[in-house]
């Protein structure tokens, strides 16, 4: 079998069970009808609800509800016992965490990024009362998109067989799938950072980019998206160099980030301003040492080598590396390192922005309380004329 056949089968299998995003049909239920001779007004109908639940997935959300349809329930009729029908049932429909949920337009509804976070989607009609000469309205009728973006405290960047999957083996306890051909990681994987403090960083090696992701080629757009998500990025590229296969041109390791740098510009240059660390990967391989001095004259110096690109490959800002360390995911040199640098910038990203959320309310408070002193001044100045 070949490697081609292989990774077709492999995407099959496993992207097959990850769902990232589902259209749905939903609805909110039509009203009572009014009693008009007694001014009885009908229940209003039920409401369409999105709410997040930690242990649900879209792919589970799929198969419970194949139809894709979400109606809730009709408001009650009023009747002579009961003036004022009842409301109709709610529906709530069930979702994971890390969920945009956006119209047929693309127009975001909302976001829900934590457990029990709900959206309304569909209001229900109005009963029949005075105003509607007592004849219920129906139910709002809306299409939705629930798009799902991972919520990481770092998201792994890096071309096929960089290493990635073999690198979250090596500093969490996920169990991703590896092989020795690309596009080996097919669906999102999550795994903790654990450290003996207890303190606990959540880390997504995302589906492999390729040249060319920005406009959804390969994984394209299904990688992307879920970088939004996260605090921060963690570059990983093989110290030797990148070649997709045969028929692509052979990239250099400082190449393979100017190149990785760009797809995320093009995607959204706003990923850019993430926070970002640098793991040079096979570090085991003969004359990886040589080859990782040469990458870190390029990086201390990148614009003496940018003439070496094409136009439309230089992303307008260069990626500057909050700590570059050189490892190996298979000996584990340099992994206890890696893993520091990565708590150690995620708690500066932290404190900074602490800090400037106290800022903020510190010059809120400055210009709630100027006006009062003003006052003050003025009814003092008063007194004594």
């Amino acid at each position: 079998m070949t490697n081609d056949v292989k990774i077709i089968n492999l995407r099959n299998y496993l992207y097959g069970n990850f769902i990232d995003n589902l259209r749905l049909f939903t609805r909110g239920g039509s009203g009572g009808m009014g009693y008009p001779r007694l001014g009885g007004e009908g229940g209003k109908g039920g409401d369409v609800w999105v709410v997040a639940h930690k242990k649900m997935t879209l792919k589970q959300l799929k198969d419970k509800y194949p139809q894709k349809r979400f109606v809730a329930g009709e408001g009650a009729n009023s009747r002579v016992n009961a003036l004022k029908g009842s409301k109709g049932k709610d529906c709530e429909i069930p979702v994971p965490v890390g969920i945009s949920v956006t119209d047929e337009n693309g127009k975001i509804i909302g976001e829900l990024n934590k457990e029990k976070d709900r959206i309304l989607v569909a209001e229900g009609g109005l009963g029949g009362k005075f105003f509607t000469n007592f004849l219920p309205l129906k139910g709002q009728k809306r299409i939705i998109h629930l798009d799902l973006k991972l919520i990481a405290d770092v998201g792994l960047v890096g071309f096929p067989n960089a290493g990635k999957s073999s690198l979250l083996s090596q500093i969490s306890h996920a169990k991703p799938a590896i092989a020795d051909y690309a596009f080996t990681t097919l669906k999102p994987e999550l795994g903790k950072i654990m450290y003996k403090d207890f303190k606990q960083i959540l880390v997504a090696d995302l589906p492999g980019l390729i040249e060319g992701a920005h406009v959804n080629k390969g994984m394209g757009h299904k990688f992307l998206k879920h970088i939004e998500r996260t605090t921060q990025l963690l570059f990983v590229v093989d110290v030797s160099g990148f070649q997709l296969s045969s028929r692509t041109q052979y990239r250099t390791a400082f190449e393979t980030i100017i190149l990785l740098t760009k797809e995320l510009e093009l995607y959204n240059e706003e990923l850019q301003a993430k926070p970002a660390l640098l793991a040079v990967n096979k570090m085991d391989l003969p004359d990886a040492q040589n080859k990782f001095h040469q990458l870190m004259n390029q990086l201390q110096n990148p614009k003496d080598f940018l003439h070496l690109f094409e136009k439309n490959m230089i992303p307008e800002r260069i990626m500057e590396f909050e700590h570059i360390i050189p490892i190996s995911a298979i000996t584990g040199e340099g992994i206890d390192e890696l893993k520091n640098c990565i708590r150690k910038s995620l708690n500066q990203e932290n404190d900074a922005y602490h800090k400037k959320q106290l800022l903020n309310l510190q010059i809120s408070n400055t210009s709630h309380r100027e006006p009062l002193f003003q006052n003050a001044l003025a009814s003092s100045r008063m007194d004594t004329i």
